[in-house]
C-alpha cells in the first residue's frame, strides 16, 4: 500500500467506532451494527457481543466474517465517495482469564470506557476479527484490496 493508501485506512479505522458486521444465518447473509476497538500491532479489530445476539451464534457457527467501516458523510461528499473498508476475516472468540483476553478487554475498554461494567457480564463475549483480506476505497476511483500483512504494516507504521 501507499503511505496515502496506508492513512486513508489507519483514519478510517481510528475515527469510526461502529461497523457492519456480516455473517452466515442459516445459509442466508445477516448484517448487524457493532462498536469495534483496535488490537495494537495490527493483531485485529475487536467487538464485544452478547450472547442474545443472532450474530453471536452465527460466529460459532460459522467464523467467517465481514466487518464494513464508513466514513461520515460530509457536506458535499456523495455516498458513493465516502471512504470505506471492508475486512473478509475470521471470528475468533477470547477465552476469559487469559492475556489475549486481558489485551484485548484493556483496548475495547479504552475506546469505550462505559462499556466497562458490560465486560463482567457473562453472557458477553469479547470477539477479535483476524483479517484475511481488506477491500479499501478511499473515494471515487480510488479503490484496492490488501493482504492480512498489509494491514499489519499499516496499523505499525511499516511498509510492505
Amino acid at each position: 500500500m501507499t503511505p496515502a493508501q496506508t492513512d486513508t485506512l489507519r483514519h478510517l479505522l481510528e475515527q469510526q467506532e461502529t461497523a457492519a458486521l456480516g455473517t452466515l444465518h442459516r445459509g442466508e447473509p445477516f448484517v448487524s451494527m457493532v462498536p469495534f476497538a483496535l488490537l495494537p500491532e495490527g493483531r485485529g479489530l475487536i467487538i464485544h457481543v452478547s450472547r442474545l445476539a443472532t450474530h453471536t451464534g452465527d460466529m460459532q457457527v460459522h467464523p467467517g466474517v465481514s466487518l464494513m467501516v464508513c466514513a461520515v458523510r460530509e457536506p458535499g461528499v456523495p455516498p458513493q465517495g465516502l471512504a470505506r473498508v471492508t475486512v473478509q476475516g475470521d471470528a475468533r472468540f477470547c477465552v476469559d482469564d487469559t492475556d489475549d483476553h486481558a489485551a484485548a478487554r484493556a483496548c475495547y475498554v479504552s475506546r469505550f470506557p462505559d462499556s466497562a461494567p458490560m465486560l463482567g457480564f457473562s453472557d458477553f463475549s469479547l470477539v477479535v476479527i483476524a483479517p484475511r483480506t481488506l477491500r479499501i476505497v478511499g473515494g471515487f476511483a480510488q479503490a484496492w484490496s490488501a493482504s492480512a500483512a498489509d494491514f499489519v504494516a499499516a496499523m505499525t507504521g511499516g511498509e510492505i
